[in-house]
C-alpha cells in the first residue's frame, strides 16, 4: 500500500475538518551550515602507465564524493595556478608555494594532491592533503597515504573513495562507502492485465550502493512487495506484500501481509501475520528485537500500531484512537519515542509518543496532508512528506527539529516528492520524486542541495538508507 492509498484511506475514513494551529515555520539552518565549511582544492590527478587511462574515472569520483559529502566546499578548478603539485617535494623543491593555494584568486584552506601509477598488476594512488595556511610543508601536511586496487575502472573507483574517505574524515565527516539503499522497483515485471480489464502493478524490493551502482533485486514474488524497512544490523529486511492467490480463472493479490527475510543467509523468515484487509508499514526497534506495524484487528474501523516479537507474537496494541494510524518510526538513539501518522484531526498528521502508547502529541499544524516520517540516526530530526501549502497530492520534503519544533522545507517546485530516509552519516537524505511521469530515488544534502538522481529505470520510491550489513 503506497504512502497515498494510506492518505486517501485517512480522509475517506477519518472525520472532515482540520485543526489549524499558528505555523512554527522559522528560518534556520538545519543541519548543513554551507557558511561554516572549508574551502577545499582538488586539482585534477595525473596516472602514469596502465593507470593514465582510468584517470577520468578517477578524478570524476573523487571530486564528486567530496562535493556531496556535505562538510567542504570545493573551489573550482578555473582558479588554479598552472602550476600543479603532485609530490611533498614540489613544496620544498620550491617549484610549488602553499600561498598559491591559500591566497587569491583561490584562497582555499586545504589541498588534496597527488599522483597514480600503475605497480605490480594494481591501480596505486599515493594520495596528501595539505592545510595551505601553514607556514611550512611540514607544518602543512594533514596524511599522506598509499592506496592500492585493480587495474580498471572499479578499482579506480574504490581508490577515490577510499581517499575521498580520508579527506572527509579529516573534517568529522563519516564515508557512506559500504552503506546501502533499499528501494522498491516495478522495473522486471510488467503489470499484470485480468481478463476484466484491470491491471495489477508488480514491485519487487531491490538493493544498491549509496551512489546508485550495483542495483539488484531481492525479491521475487510476482506481486506488490512495497514499504521496506532494514534491521539495524543489516541483516534483515521486511516488507509488505500482497500474495497472490486464485480466483476463478485468473490470479489476483490477495490480502496483505508482512514478510521478513534474512539477508546472512539469504531466506525467508516465519512471521505470524494477523488477516486483516490492512497489514502494513513496518518497523525494526533500534534493539532489533521487536516490529511495529499498522494493522486492523477483529472489528476496528480503522488500522491502528501495533507491537510484535519478530515471529509476529506477543501481539501488543499500542494506539487506540479512533483513527487512521500508520507509518510508526521509533527513535533510533533511544529507542523510546516512535513518531507516526494519525488522522484524529481529520488529516493525516505527524505525531509523536512513547513506545508503549502513552504521551501522544500533534508534532505539525494540522494543515496539508503529512507521511513518511523517518528520524536522523541521532534523534535530533525527523524528516517527512508534507502537502503543506500545496493541492493535494502534491508533496515536498521537510525535516524537523525534535526539540524547538522548527520545521524547514528542502524541496521545491521539483514534482511530487516523497519517502525521505537519513543516511547513516544523518548529513544526506535519499527520497523519491515523481517528475516526468515517472518516480526515481534522488539524494541531497539535508539543506536540499547536492541533488543526484540514482535510479532511471521503471519506477523507483521508497528507499531506505542503510548502514549495510554489520
Amino acid at each position: 500500500m503506497k504512502p497515498k492509498t494510506l492518505l486517501a484511506l485517512l480522509t475517506v475514513l477519518a472525520a472532515a475538518g482540520a485543526l489549524v494551529l499558528t505555523a512554527q515555520n522559522a528560518n534556520f539552518n538545519g543541519v548543513i551550515k554551507e557558511g561554516e565549511q572549508l574551502k577545499l582544492a582538488v586539482p585534477d590527478f595525473r596516472g602514469s602507465g596502465g593507470a593514465d587511462k582510468f584517470m577520468q574515472v578517477f578524478n570524476d569520483t573523487l571530486w564528486n564524493e567530496l562535493d556531496n559529502g556535505g562538510v567542504v566546499k570545493l573551489v573550482g578548478k578555473s582558479l588554479y595556478p598552472l602550476n600543479i603539485p603532485q609530490r611533498p617535494e614540489d613544496f620544498t623543491s620550491g617549484s610549488a608555494k602553499l600561498t598559491d593555494w591559500s591566497q587569491p584568486p583561490v584562497e582555499a584552506n586545504d589541498l588534496a594532491f597527488g599522483y597514480t601509477a600503475e605497480q605490480n598488476g594494481q591501480f596505486l594512488l599515493l594520495g596528501n592533503l595539505y592545510n595551505v595556511g601553514q607556514p611550512s610543508p611540514a607544518q602543512a601536511s594533514l596524511f599522506a597515504k598509499r592506496y592500492a586496487s585493480t587495474l580498471d575502472e572499479n578499482g579506480a573507483r574504490d581508490v577515490a573513495r577510499q581517499y575521498a574517505a580520508d579527506i572527509l574524515a579529516q573534517f568529522g565527516a563519516k564515508s557512506l562507502a559500504g552503506t546501502k539503499i533499499f528501494f522498491v522497483s516495478d522495473r522486471s515485471v510488467p503489470a499484470r492485465r485480468l481478463p476484466d480489464g484491470t491491471t495489477v502493478g508488480v514491485k519487487e524490493i531491490w538493493e544498491m550502493e549509496y551512489d546508485g551502482s550495483n542495483q539488484r533485486q531481492l525479491t521475487f514474488y510476482k506481486s506488490l512487495s512495497s514499504q521496506p524497512a532494514v534491521s539495524p544490523d543489516g541483516k534483515m529486511f521486511a516488507f509488505t506484500s500482497y500474495p497472490q492467490k486464485v480466483e476463478g480463472s485468473y490470479v489476483v493479490d490477495g490480502n496483505p501481509i508482512i514478510m521478513i527475510h534474512s539477508l546472512d543467509p539469504d531466506r525467508r523468515l516465519n512471521f505470524y501475520n494477523p488477516v486483516s484487509s490492512i497489514v502494513a508499514t513496518p518497523e525494526f526497534t533500534p534493539d532489533g528485537k521487536h516490529v511495529l506495524f499498522a494493522t486492523k484487528i477483529g472489528a476496528e474501523k480503522d488500522p491502528k500500531i501495533y507491537m510484535s516479537n519478530l515471529q509476529g507474537g506477543e501481539l501488543m496494541q499500542l494506539s487506540h484512537a479512533n483513527a487512521v494510524e500508520v507509518e510508526p518510526k521509533v527513535n533510533p538513539k533511544t529507542g523510546t519515542e516512535v513518531v507516526f501518522i494519525s488522522g484524529r484531526t481529520g488529516h493525516p498528521q505527524l505525531w509523536e509518543m512513547n513506545i508503549d502508547g502513552s504521551g501522544a502529541h500533534m508534532l505539525t499544524d494540522g494543515t496539508g496532508e503529512v507521511a513518511n516520517p523517518c528520524w536522523r540516526p541521532d534523534g535530533q530530526y525527523v524528516a517527512f512528506s508534507w502537502t503543506r501549502g500545496f493541492t493535494y497530492g502534491q508533496y515536498n520534503i521537510f525535516i524537523m527539529d525534535m526539540v524547538s519544533g522548527k520545521w524547514d522545507q528542502l524541496t521545491h517546485d521539483t514534482g511530487d516528492n516523497e519517502n525521505p530516509s537519513w543516511a547513516p552519516d544523518g548529513l544526506h537524505l535519499a527520497f523519491s520524486s515523481k517528475r516526468n511521469r515517472v518516480t526515481q530515488i534522488f539524494t541531497m544534502l539535508a539543506n536540499g542541495t547536492h541533488v543526484q538522481q540514482l535510479t532511471t529505470k521503471g519506477n523507483n520510491l521508497e528507499p531506505v538508507w542503510t548502514k549495510g550489513i554489520n
